[in-house]
């Protein structure tokens, strides 16, 4: 009988099994569709272009921009003290000694940490707070905005969103101004880039940071208060205690 001849059984279920090779190539299933699908290819990652420090690195002019990190130790070594005071251990500079409070030259203003555009000169106004003022960002996706409680108030401390430097604080306390607010921002967080055309801010530069890297400006001023006098505040440029003590926390971040 056939059921009896020897590997009958074996021969038959291998012809009926579909073979594959190693170097097949895989089937793609694809429900209700006799073609395989096709891949949408990924969206290219906007690149920085890497250069001597974070302030003089690029950005893409449709926004997009990839963060910027560096260690307190780098930040120290490529900022002034003031700067380093202010951008990374969020101090405050002088009321109405600083460089752009009474600035008022058509252009835009950049991070002084990383280089992104954040202000215009538009949107800039003298507020008599003894700092520079401004009733809105150029976007609102190149600043972050977070509640601060310290030295026993509640405000609204604006950062860089490239870099996560201290840029100073946001008020709902300018009436005259279209939007009601005012940024309150420290000068030596910024760096201003001054318009190419006659208009306003027009031909305004473009995502790219100071092409000087940090300011030559000399020691830092002591006195230094926040948005607003408050006691409880290390000065710039306080005793030698106070500046290694400052410099041990920074090492550490």
């Amino acid at each position: 009988m056939l059921a009896n001849v020897p590997g009958r059984a074996e021969e038959e279920t291998a012809q009926a099994t579909p073979t594959t090779t190693e170097n097949s190539p895989p089937v793609a299933e694809d429900a209700g569709s006799d073609t395989p699908a096709k891949k949408t290819p990924a969206k290219e990652t906007p690149v920085v272009r890497p250069t001597e420090d974070a302030s003089r690195q690029e950005v893409d002019p449709d926004g997009e921009w990839k963060p910027v990190r560096r260690t307190a130790r780098e930040w120290r070594r490529l900022l002034t003290p003031e700067q380093f005071y202010v951008l990374r251990k969020k101090g405050t500079e002088r009321p109405f000694e600083n460089e752009f409070d009474h600035h008022f030259e058509p252009g835009a203003y950049s991070c002084a940490g990383c280089g992104l555009v954040l202000f215009t000169s538009d949107a800039k106004f003298d507020s008599g707070c003894g700092w520079p003022a401004f009733y809105v960002a150029k976007a609102e996706n190149r600043v972050v905005k977070t509640r601060d409680l310290s030295h026993g108030m509640v405000r609204t401390e604006v950062t860089c969103a490239r870099c996560g430097s201290h840029l100073g604080h946001i008020f709902d306390d300018a009436p005259q101004t279209p939007t009601g607010q005012r940024y309150c921002i420290n000068s030596v967080s910024l760096k201003f880039h001054p318009a190419r055309g006659k208009r306003d801010n027009d031909e305004l530069p473009r995502d790219v940071a100071s092409r000087e890297g940090p300011s030559k400006e000399g020691p830092a001023k002591e006195g230094a208060s926040k948005d607003g006098p408050t006691k409880d505040e290390p000065a710039i440029g306080a005793s030698p205690a106070d500046t290694d003590k400052r410099d041990v926390e920074a090492d550490s971040e």
